[in-house]
């Protein structure tokens, strides 16, 4: 095995669907410590456990199958979305232990280059490796347990928005429609290194720049879609106005969708929300769009729109360099 073929079910599209998942989690027994500030009941991205009035520890993991073919470039977004689950709780990642599956026939350089690219975005995110677990596997799976720090009193929740507030997503739609799009030679190779630039970067940016901010509720959309994860935001209790000539969306994303570029966990992603949202534009290919799961996806924040205005992001470019 000298690379890793793109999966049609890799990154974050691999993610069983989010209403099984609501079924399952119904079903666990649950023991709730008092120190346990955020658990899995909420939906949120991470879980908080509070050591001290000002010190809590955020705890999340995240893994999956390969969506590009070169190991390094695997590893670094895998990473990148592992660690954005600690961002998207406005905290800084301390540590974190890798996750690998790997096949027994699988040749030990490409495992090498998987870690080595997972280990830079750690590097970058100012943490430390500091282990992991392996196993063998039929099929390539690769993620990270992350472990952050925060002040308590300045966690992000997912499902805590207040009315008139304004949503700030940092990053663009549709990795997974260019991805897919240029596998089957439907997206230029420029579109696709915009989207791999896009999963490469890290939330850390965006973080940095919105902790400054009064944030009301913030979430990273990743698996379940924007609209997915916006739904999770808004917990049937509250409603948001989308713009469609203001959602940042990758080039190439919605000619993939009005070619019929599908996956299944757009699909999927359609048929649990669609109940839930009203279009008011005929136009199936942004629809599609909206529904695409995204890997290392942006944050979304919701923010007094007063400030709003005066967030100004610069966020690094990447380039896609095999290594």
């Amino acid at each position: 095995m000298t690379d890793f073929q793109l999966e049609v079910c890799g990154g974050c599209n691999a993610k069983i669907p989010a209403g099984s998942l609501d079924e399952i989690l119904e079903a666990i027994p649950k023991f709730k410590r008092d120190d346990i500030l955020v658990g899995f009941d909420s939906k949120d991205d991470s879980a908080v456990i509070k050591i001290s009035d000002d010190v809590a520890i955020i705890t999340s993991l995240d893994f999956f199958p390969p969506m590009v073919s070169d190991p390094y470039v695997f590893g670094q977004i895998a990473a990148a979305n592992a660690l954005s689950d600690i961002y998207a709780m406005g905290a800084d990642p301390i540590c974190a232990l890798n996750i690998v599956a790997f096949p027994e026939e699988g040749k030990i350089s490409s495992l090498e280059k998987i870690l080595q690219g997972g280990a830079s975005k750690v590097n970058e995110a100012q943490a430390s490796l500091v282990g992991g677990h392996s196993i063998h596997d039929p099929k390539v799976k690769y993620g990270l347990s992350v472990i952050g720090k925060a002040n308590p009193k300045k966690i992000w929740q997912n499902s805590t928005p207040r009315v008139g507030d304004k949503l700030i997503l940092t990053k663009q739609l549709g990795v997974t429609l260019v991805v897919n799009a240029y596998n089957v030679k439907l997206a230029s190779h420029e579109q696709f290194n915009k989207a791999i630039s896009s999963m490469l970067s890290l939330n850390k940016y965006a973080k940095d720049i919105l902790i400054d901010y009064d944030i009301s509720s913030a979430t990273d959309i990743t698996g379940f879609s924007l609209l997915g994860h916006l739904g999770e935001m808004l917990a049937d209790e509250y409603t948001a106005i989308l713009k469609a000539d203001e959602i940042p969306i990758l080039d190439g994303a919605k000619k993939a969708s009005s070619e019929f570029v599908f996956t299944k966990g757009g699909q999927r992603n359609r048929m649990f929300m669609e109940e839930k949202v009203e279009f008011q534009v005929d136009d199936f290919a942004l629809e599609e769009v909206l529904y695409d799961p995204q890997t290392s996806g942006g944050l979304l924040v919701a923010i007094d729109p007063a400030v709003s205005g005066l967030i100004s992001f610069t966020l690094p470019e990447n380039t896609f360099n095999k290594q």
